[in-house]
Formats: structure tokens, sequence, C-alpha cells
């Protein structure tokens, strides 16, 4: 593989040091309103800003239906993968919230109300009840259902919730919050910051890319495979556009976006291979301004 870099002129060091592995990160969408598209998913979004706000990436995500025997099945592959994960939605306590009973299901284990969950409910319906000495008996049915909320897989810690004081929960790195985007933002962001600062801006990371008009994948492919092989730690990447006329230029025909991203202190050997491979191939270079 080096001596098809050295073809276009490019010096290879003999021996490239491997990347320490990272820690993955993934998260899980749950929710029939999310893949029916009555509601639109913000949580992607959410989590990928924050990550990158502390130097970290996504690595994964997956959208699950409410369907028991699907959940289960996800989180029981999730927890086996030793990576650190995200789950929203399905931990309330109506007929189709199913998250918290799968995930002890998942783990071979059962739910129980949580002392500290418990604790925050109790102060939440007394809160809510605003002197009403019926509303505030923590032993009507109603209010009875309310602490279902609070059950979680034995084992489990909680996450707080700013918002309402409804405690999701976090158990071997999986973190379950609620579907509702106001309450689960600040819930991940406080999972990130109390478990995982050791890993924040670990690597400095970037991405570079170049245009390439009329560029065809399956002819760039083999130079991108060349290029991963011979940079451990450092990604290829391709997105191609059929053209956009409003753009002008080069971006209004066909067109690759082809790049690189990865270590920084990596990047400039295989930058510079990338676009020497690219060119001796027969294909122009665009840089992007």
């Amino acid at each position: 593989m080096v001596d098809a870099i050295k073809k276009v002129g490019i010096d290879v060091p003999a021996v490239v040091e491997p990347i320490k592995a990272q820690r993955r990160f993934g998260i899980i969408v749950i929710g029939d309103e999310i893949l029916s598209g009555r509601r639109q998913d913000k949580h992607l979004a959410t989590l990928i800003d924050l990550l990158n706000e502390r130097g970290l990436s996504l690595a994964w995500a997956k959208y699950v239906a409410d369907d028991p025997e699907q959940i289960t099945a996800t989180l029981k592959a999730s927890f086996a993968s030793g990576d650190v994960v995200f789950s929203t939605g399905g931990i309330g306590a109506t007929p189709d919230d199913h998250t918290r009973q799968c995930a002890a299901l998942a783990l071979g284990t059962k739910t129980e109300l949580h002392p500290s969950a418990q604790e925050l409910i109790a102060g939440r319906i007394q809160s809510m009840a605003e002197g009403d000495p019926i509303k505030a008996d923590l032993n009507t049915p109603e209010n009875q259902q309310r602490f279902k909320m609070g059950e979680f897989p034995i084992g489990s810690e909680i996450i707080p919730n700013p918002y309402n004081q409804i405690p999701g929960f976090r158990i071997q790195e999986h973190h379950f919050v609620p579907g509702f985007p106001v309450m689960a933002a600040p819930m991940m962001a406080w999972c990130l910051d109390t478990y995982y600062q050791d890993l924040f801006h670990q690597e400095n990371r970037v991405e570079q890319s170049f245009i390439v008009p009329m560029g065809i994948e399956s002819t760039l492919t083999p130079l991108m495979e060349r290029i991963e092989a011979s940079y451990p730690g450092v990604k290829v990447f391709s997105l191609p556009s059929v053209g956009d006329a409003t753009k002008g230029g080069v971006y209004a025909q066909r067109h690759i976006e082809l790049g690189i991203k990865g270590n920084a202190n990596l990047l400039e050997s295989a930058w510079i291979a990338l676009r020497a491979g690219t060119q001796d191939l027969g294909y122009e270079i665009h840089d992007i301004s």
C-alpha cells in the first residue's frame, strides 16, 4: 500500500504510530412519533453539538419504535458494545413507555423504585398540588402511577432533570433521558460533564476537503482506501453532488467533495497524498474557500 502512495512522489513514513482507541458515543432515539413523522427528532443534532463542543464525536445513531422486543434487542446489543450510549424517550409511565423495563430485561434484571427518584417525584407532586390536600395525597391511584417513572433497573443511578425534577437514570454507561428535548439536552450535558470530562479535547481533530469537478467515486475509491491504509487514524470521506445551479462555479456541475478528517498531527502527509493522488488520476482540484 505504501508503494502505491510513493508512486505519486510522496514520501511515507516507514512506521506510523497507531492512534489510541477512543471511546465511542452512540444514541438510541425511541418513539413511534419519530418514525411516523409526527415529530421531528432533535436529539441527534443536539447530542452531536454537545459532543463537538467537548472535543468528542458521535459514532452511531439508531431509531427504534415503541416495540418492547425491538427496544430490548437494541439495548442488549448496545450494552455488550462497551460504548457510551444515550437513549431518549420511553421512560414515562404510559402504556407506550417501555424503555425502563426493556433496559432491565436486556441486563437480565428487574426494575425497582429508586429511593432518590421516589423522593424527587414526591416533591414534584407536592409542588404541583399547590396546597390541595387531595392532589398532594401520595396514595391516590394517579400519584402511585407517577411513582412508576422512578422504577429503574436495579443498580441504576439517577440523572437530574432540571426542568421538572422527574429524573432519568444511568446504568453501565447507558444514559436514559426523556423524549422531550427541553429536558433531554441539559440532562445529556450533565452526564457528559459529570462522567466524561477526562475525555474532553484529548485530540485536536480537524477536517479538510476540496472539490473534484466531475469526479467519479468508483475511480477515487482505490485512492481513498490506500490513504486510510497508509495513515492509521485518518478517515477519508466523499460527498457526491449532482450540482446546484444557485451556487454557480464548480458547485453548479456534478462534483465530489473529497476530504480527510482525524488528528491534526496526522493529516498533513495524508492531505498531500490525497491531493497528489487525485491529480494523478487526471482530476482538477478546487479548494474550498
